[in-house]
């Protein structure tokens, strides 16, 4: 395991962010909206690989932006990944969903208004705890390689 990360990881940190957002959203989705489990899980899963494309791209380039200014991966760091990436997000999001539910861009863009008071936190829980179980992972790897070569 290395300091940077790979593109396997980055697949492996992106699917994991979006298989646990389909168990809880299709079903809540299907549940409030009152469309049918397969109709939500099928939007879900259209956003999921947006998503999921989105985010392998934008936290390359978060991971690129941290090494060029030099910042560390604090609270305030997250905070503000979390944000810019789901302005992102809602940019591709608010027109599919128009399409997909039949409604309006407004109605569209409101709807994605409510998902994102559900994705922000989320967000922010999931990669803070990725970086805090990576950053563990790594120190005990370089322990056990230091060790190794003792």
């Amino acid at each position: 395991m290395s300091l940077q990360k790979s593109l396997k990881e980055r697949f492996f940190h992106a699917l994991g962010f979006e298989v646990l957002a389909i168990a809880i959203c299709a079903p809540l989705g299907a549940w409030l909206l009152g469309y049918s489990l397969a109709h939500m899980g099928l939007l879900t899963l259209m956003i999921s690989l947006i998503a999921m494309f989105w985010n392998m791209v934008f936290n390359a380039v978060f991971d690129r932006a941290q090494r060029r200014m030099g910042f560390k991966r604090t609270l305030g760091a997250r905070v503000v990944h979390s944000v810019i990436f789901e302005i992102g997000l809602i940019l591709a999001v608010v027109p599919l969903a128009a399409w997909w539910l039949d409604i309006g861009l407004w109605e569209a863009f409101v709807l994605d208004i409510g998902i994102v008071l559900f994705f922000l936190p989320y967000t922010f829980a999931f990669n803070w705890s990725y970086d805090h179980l990576r950053s563990v992972l790594v120190a005990r790897h370089l322990r056990k390689k230091a060790l190794a070569s003792a």
